[in-house]
């Protein structure tokens, strides 16, 4: 079949007309919520796509909703198709193919229904739904959970340190960097030495990506120095600027790559539970904002780097906060690791469905 025969496109139209911030109806329109309405065009249980720009990006909508002119709704003949497996088929195809534009990425709606779907029974669809969605629960309770700890440690942070009553130093003066920034070592299928690089740092906790360099290629590569355990990682530039996270204690070799560096506090002066903490602060990003470079892909360079202040707590007061950082990190390193096995589980289960 083809989304012809199993859906209706419903196109978005400008909302200047209905507006109003008291309205009942969102307003949406590729990226999200733009605003509210008094009127609607889609139905509860519709799947959105964008007609420009951000085009490969679906959103279910569980309420009646008005679509602006640069995302379609796409409604489900619910005699054949749920809602719900209609959204995690866009979830799984790749818009991107049917892209024309040379400028801004678009779609049309002759081609959008030209799109073929293969429709198991109302049954099967409902089990798939099933499935996916509970793992999409389990996915969501454990990002909640991880955003718990964070927020745990950011008020007991607040609560240890008052910032304006410290003395500072500065990243130059009182830290160390392992810097490979400017080209990534070349990656090996056999390899076994774990590489790290802007894709490892989430905000406040590592990430394990499955890329490896030889025992070769890590000899020849790491000569400006290693990473350790404990270390800082700060993501320099990149869409990811600024993800800040400690290196694991499991992780006690590894090569660094491009767009992140490692960074240690010196002894006796600053803990790195501490500085990894700091550099998530609204203070640290207000610093940091005034060297930030570039448009799209963002950053910071080294010798800017070198420039920003670091508060300097009494050692006693940072070893404390540094317990309890790692002790609860330890909670964290486990959630995640269960998010990543749903998420792998989640990924696999929509390639054997919507192959």
């Amino acid at each position: 079949m083809i989304f012809n025969d199993v859906l209706e496109i419903r196109n978005g139209r400008n909302q200047k007309n209905v507006e109003n911030p008291n309205g009942k109806y969102p307003i949406y329109g590729s990226g999200g919520i733009m605003g509210y309405a008094d009127d609607y065009i889609c139905e509860a249980d519709t799947v959105i796509i964008g007609r420009k720009g951000n085009i490969n990006n679906p959103i279910f909508v569980e309420e009646p909703f008005w679509n602006v002119d640069t995302a379609f709704g796409l409604s489900a003949k619910r005699e054949v198709l749920l809602p719900r497996y209609l959204y995690y088929f866009c979830r799984n195809f790749d818009f991107e193919r049917l892209n024309k534009a040379v400028t801004i990425p678009s779609l049309t709606k002759s081609d959008l229904l030209k799109i073929e779907i293969e429709l198991p029974s109302m049954e099967n669809q409902q089990k798939v739904v099933d499935k996916l969605s509970k793992i999409e629960q389990i996915i969501q309770m454990r990002k909640q959970e991880l955003q718990g700890i964070d927020e745990l440690i950011k008020a007991r942070f607040a609560e240890m340190f008052d910032l304006e009553e410290c003395t500072y130093g500065t990243f130059g003066n009182d830290t160390d960097f392992v810097d490979y920034r400017g080209k990534t070592p070349e990656l090996s299928e056999v390899g076994t030495i774990r590489m790290v690089n802007a894709k490892s740092v989430g905000k406040g906790f590592f990430k394990n990506v499955d890329e490896y360099v030889t025992e070769e290629t890590y000899d020849e590569w790491m000569r400006r120095g290693f990473g350790y355990p404990g270390d800082v990682l700060f993501v320099t530039e990149g869409h990811t600027f600024g993800n800040t996270c400690l290196v694991p204690d499991y992780l006690v070799k590894f090569a660094l790559g491009q767009r992140v560096i490692t960074i240690k506090g010196h002894r006796g002066v600053i803990e790195n539970a501490f500085l990894c903490a700091y550099m998530q602060t609204d203070q640290f990003w207000k610093d940091i904002n005034v060297y930030r470079t570039g448009g799209t892909a963002q950053g910071i360079r080294s010798k800017d780097l070198v420039k920003i202040r670091i508060p300097l707590p009494i050692m006693e007061t940072q070893r404390q906060f540094s317990d309890f950082a790692k002790q609860v990190n330890k909670s964290k390193v486990v959630i995640q690791k269960a998010l990543d096995e749903m998420q792998k589980l989640f990924d696999s289960l929509m390639q054997k469905y919507f192959k």
